[in-house]
């Protein structure tokens, strides 16, 4: 090949790489121009959406702004009578719990008194009309005590809690384990799972 031959061949390889780099640089000119355009476009989309909400907002009819305003504080007024309802209940539950609890400990001494005096019956009278008249009446106080929601506080036998008891005597036995309340001086009751009054107890070692 000649001389001349070989600087033409060059020359078209030549011609061709720059076209090919031309056609490149158009193509991704293209791409940035059509992404810059769908940018533009969803810009001005936008701002025609806020135009036309700031629009609507100002030809609101008064009467409707005023409506929408009576409905929020209308909302509001009752979410907070709601409230107050809430706590009045919550209020007057605990006012009931702690006058119902009053009355109880000052019934409680008539039962005891009912106990003790089952308790000092002579042997030879306990089968008496008397005596079984009195038993009855003493079962039905405590039933009626039972279902008001009374219930007598374990002692004999159970570990010693100072949340329940009192402990008023010590002792030492090896009958018993430690911290074990060997005998109930005075009995001990709750109300709904609260404290009316706690039992009195000896507590073994």
């Amino acid at each position: 090949m000649s001389q001349k031959e070989k600087e033409m061949n060059q020359g078209a390889a030549k011609a061709e790489s720059e076209n090919l780099e031309a056609e490149q640089v158009q193509a991704e000119n293209g791409e940035t121009s059509a992404g810059t355009e769908k940018q533009e476009a969803e810009t001005k989309e936008t701002e025609k959406e806020t135009k036309e909400s700031k629009a609507k907002d100002a030809k609101k009819d008064p009467k409707d702004a005023q409506i929408e305003e009576l409905q929020d504080r209308l909302k509001r007024q009752m979410a907070e009578f709601d409230n107050f309802r809430k706590r009045t209940e919550k209020e007057k539950a605990a006012m009931y719990e702690i006058g119902a609890k009053d009355i109880i400990e000052k019934i409680l001494p008539v039962l005891d008194n009912f106990e003790r005096g089952l308790a000092a019956v002579p042997e030879d009278e306990k089968g008496s009309s008397f005596a079984e008249g009195i038993e009855k009446i003493y079962k039905q106080f405590v039933k009626t005590l039972e279902d008001a929601g009374v219930e007598t506080i374990e002692a004999v036998g159970q570990q010693f809690d100072p949340n329940l008891h009192n402990a008023v005597m010590h002792v030492e036995d090896e009958k018993y384990g430690e911290n074990e309340i060997a005998m109930e001086l005075q009995k001990g009751y709750k109300y709904r799972g609260s404290v009316v009054r706690h039992s009195m107890v000896q507590v073994a070692n």
